[in-house]
């Protein structure tokens, strides 16, 4: 079946390309006027706790058949579980770790390390795994938790030196506290010997196999190496990379959580499935995959305070109608974070964008144009949240095509939600395996009691 996948420009370009004019008038009609809140409970389906949705007009069935069906072809994205109950009683400390897995590490990634790690421990006995490899490990603080805390033999593969020695040093910190720990509480005992995770600096490339990635780290049992791949938000091609090592004899078994679809290369990254490359229309260039980063929920719950931070976006569009002004050839530079946006006039901030994009900041301004630019925020932020509705079904495509290449290889593979997304965006993992798992695949994304 042909598919055509949607144009998700975002706001940068709202004024210079017209993109309100390329909405349908009856869709003009329907978003024009409503605020803030109205998007997030109207559009995106996410009302604020409570709230009842009103529609002020009837839309049109065109966009709410878009609505409808951005809802059902996405994956869904609701875990197994309630909202994390390990941060209720303190909002910076998951109550589900210990004080010592907890140090140097923020809310978000503590709820990914222990949600990851635990699901990786649950792969690795029903597969008989002797090796866990963490492949773009950063500092380490899911391999951490899954050798200190879970008892599993780690080798943790991160190309950035710095990041390494740092992690090398948060290892022997953790070590020292949890040995305080136990020295506090006697009557506590483990099963063995703790070790550290095997910390190797080296780059996966995502077209040739990483012979350290498939090298033991300990002698070899009478069955040989069976290896665990893992990665937590494996950027771009390293996820890629992971599931081109998965079809080695030595690996039986993956957990691997994408992230940064825009840094995907094409073709190489995207597509890997012989059914995805066959869709026609299933191209995504560059704008679709950064779209897909966006984080759906964040931004509803930004939408339902309706803060004035919003007026980002249309200051943003606005700044990009004055560089191309000036220079037509420099298309959507990147302009670093400016502080306090909503504290500047419009014009305050154009003149620090075009400092920051390497223009003269004097240039002469068309004020006139400028506050009609800004009298259309909402209708801005209005594109901007009818893009970022779609943005689910872009990354649905993307982890479909890496399933669908697994499964067309003859192995077992699932997409599951273990992240709160609210949390977490990027919360699905691709959990594949060589034997078949059956109903265990399901008790996979379980909390554990």
């Amino acid at each position: 079946m042909p598919v055509k996948t949607p144009s998700l420009p975002l706001s940068t370009e709202f004024f210079t390309d017209n993109l309100w004019g390329t909405l349908p008038c009856s869709w003009q009609e329907a978003l024009d006027g409503l605020n803030p809140p109205q998007l997030a409970a109207q559009l995106l389906g996410m009302p604020g706790e409570g709230e009842v949705v009103r529609y002020r007009s009837v839309w049109p069935l065109t966009l709410l058949a878009l609505k409808s069906t951005a809802y059902a072809l996405a994956f869904t994205r609701t875990p197994g579980f309630q909202t994390p109950s390990e941060f209720l009683e303190n909002p910076s400390q998951s109550s589900r770790l210990t004080a010592p897995f907890r140090k140097h590490v923020r809310p978000k990634k503590q709820h990914e390390i222990r949600r990851l790690g635990e699901l990786v421990k649950k792969l690795s006995d029903l597969t008989g795994c002797t090796q866990v490899v963490d492949i773009g490990s950063g500092q380490g603080h899911l391999s951490r938790f899954m050798s200190l805390g879970l008892g599993l033999t780690v080798k943790s593969i991160e190309g950035d030196r710095r990041l390494v020695e740092r992690a090398q040093r948060l290892d022997r910190e953790l070590l020292q506290a949890l040995e305080k720990e136990e020295k506090r509480s006697p009557q506590v005992t483990r099963a063995g010997p703790r070790h550290s995770p095997h910390h190797v600096v080296r780059w996966v490339e995502p077209t040739a196999l990483c012979e350290e990635l498939l090298l033991p780290l300990e002698p070899l049992p009478p069955c040989g190496a069976r290896l665990l791949l893992t990665g937590l938000h494996a950027c771009g091609d390293l996820s890629v990379a992971l599931l081109r090592h998965f079809s080695c004899p030595e690996v039986v078994a993956l957990a691997s959580v994408g992230c940064c679809y825009m840094k995907l290369s094409e073709p190489g990254g995207y597509p890997l499935s012989q059914w995805v490359a066959g869709l026609r229309g299933s191209e995504l260039p560059y704008r679709l995959r950064e779209g897909a980063c966006h984080a759906l929920e964040d931004y509803a719950e930004r939408l339902q305070r309706a803060g004035p931070g919003l007026r980002t976006h249309c200051y943003r569009a606005a700044l990009e109608t004055v560089i191309r002004g000036a220079r037509p050839e420099l298309r959507r530079p990147g302009v670093q974070g400016i502080p306090r946006v909503h504290e500047l006039k419009i014009e305050e901030y154009v003149q620090r964008g075009l400092r920051r994009v390497g223009l003269d900041p004097q240039l002469p301004l068309n004020l006139a144009a400028l506050r009609a630019h800004q009298a259309q925020e909402n209708r801005v932020v209005a594109f901007f949240s009818l893009a970022l509705l779609l943005a689910p079904l872009v990354e649905t495509l993307i982890l479909l095509d890496r399933l669908l290449c697994l499964q067309e290889q003859g192995f077992h593979a699932e997409l599951l939600p273990i992240f709160s997304p609210e949390l977490s965006p990027r919360n699905l993992v691709l959990v594949a395996t060589k034997s078949p798992l059956g109903e265990a695949f399901s008790l996979l994304e379980t909390e554990d009691s």
